[in-house]
């Protein structure tokens, strides 16, 4: 399988109808904060860790690596998108014993519900496409997340298994580009 770290990065900014994906910078640091430690984030991820310690462990620059992806509207970050690796060691897999590629996103609260998650994911499930053809991706959440379990659906993810983690059933869906025909 090929590895997001053999491909290109970072991309030039990738501009959607509302949205612009970009690679984080020093000022991003106060909404990395905040969405690490949003009791409203992280209902379906194992609850808040404390900002005090994200205030002493994050870096001023937050890390830049392949397949994060800043999520900014109208020049301020209101969320992020990572495409990252998801080890054939981690529970829920589309192909057994396989490392895959998973999803995974962060939103501030008060961006929920406008459509931004949908139009970020897909952007980024686009760029995955082009820059690994034929790859699948993962995604993995909580049964109880309907608005995780919607976007799942919304984005043509369909379902490979459903397992018990850290006390709660989660649910595993795989997307698959669309290979170009000819």
């Amino acid at each position: 399988m090929p590895e997001l770290s053999s491909a290109a990065w970072p991309p030039a900014p990738i501009r959607t109808e509302r949205l612009v994906l970009r690679e984080p910078d020093a000022r991003d640091r106060a909404t990395f904060v905040d969405l690490l430690t949003s009791p409203e984030v992280h209902t379906y991820l194992g609850g808040p860790r404390p900002r005090d310690e994200y205030e002493r462990v994050l870096p001023g620059t937050p890390e830049k690596r392949p397949g994060l992806f800043v999520i900014e509207l109208d020049g301020a970050m209101i969320g992020l998108v990572e495409l990252k690796p998801h080890g054939a060691d981690v529970l829920g897999h589309a192909r057994p014993d396989v490392a895959e590629t998973e999803i995974g996103y962060l939103f501030l609260p008060r961006t929920w519900g406008l459509g931004y998650a949908a139009e970020a994911c897909a952007a980024a499930l686009g760029w995955f496409a082009g820059a690994l053809p034929g790859e699948p991706v993962v995604l993995c959440t909580q049964i109880a997340n309907d608005r995780s379990m919607r976007l799942a659906a919304k984005l043509g993810f369909t379902e490979v298994q459903r397992f018990e983690e850290w006390g709660a059933e989660q649910w595993m869906g795989v997307w698959s580009p669309v290979p170009p025909s000819g």
